[in-house]
């Protein structure tokens, strides 16, 4: 089962996670600068784990060793899990959070919205479509389970589409783009308020 091993007051965590299938390191900082560090085996995962934490402007490093020999995805999805639950931590009890935001993103021809809320309650609604398998070494198949399983562990309401395009690796990386800055804008913190953004008074239940 994951650990956390360390959460600093500077909105980030650090996470490890060791089962039969995966060994992952994984360390988030909120505000950051975009810098990158990510080593999954998978190279097109790491090309989009690495552009998410340049247009979030979030610090990300991941190492992580699964059993690739198998396929990719016990490698991908404990990844996400790990960036997720790092994302849920790092935001604490989410007092003065934006919370709220979006953004559309092109790649081309192709154009992605994500919609975000960090309400502390997970749902995603994932809508895309891919023409091939694969991109690289990861299964276009997995990209709509990727973005479910990061929203999942991130508790948090992810509303994903492509609108447009015909390049699955156009699709997939305006996807990206767009998660990371509509996440950026949702954890921004709000001068203006002091506690958590909700009549209910906490986003943590």
């Amino acid at each position: 089962m994951p650990t956390i091993s360390q959460v600093s007051p500077m909105r980030s965590a650090t996470l490890t996670r060791h089962t039969n299938e995966t060994h992952i390191t994984l360390t988030l900082a909120l505000d950051g600068t975009g810098q990158a560090d990510i080593h999954t085996g998978i190279g097109f995962l790491d090309h989009m784990l690495t552009l998410f934490a340049a247009h979030g402007l979030f610090d990300l490093t991941v190492h992580a060793e699964g059993d690739l020999h198998i396929d990719e995805h016990h490698t991908a999805e404990d990844t996400l899990i790990c960036l997720g639950k790092a994302l849920d931590q790092a935001l604490g009890d989410r007092r003065g959070i934006t919370r709220t935001a979006h953004s559309y993103v092109p790649m081309d021809e192709a154009l992605a919205r994500v919609v975000i809320d960090l309400s502390g309650r997970a749902y995603t609604v994932f809508d895309a479509e891919f023409a091939t398998p694969r991109v690289g070494q990861l299964s276009t198949d997995l990209i709509g389970h990727l973005f479910e399983t990061f929203a999942t562990h991130g508790r948090f309401n992810l509303h994903a589409e492509v609108l447009a395009g015909k390049n699955d690796h156009h699709k997939i990386e305006a996807l990206f783009k767009a998660l990371a800055r509509a996440l950026d804008a949702a954890t921004q913190l709000d001068p203006r308020r002091a506690d958590v953004p909700s009549t209910k008074g906490t986003l943590t239940e």
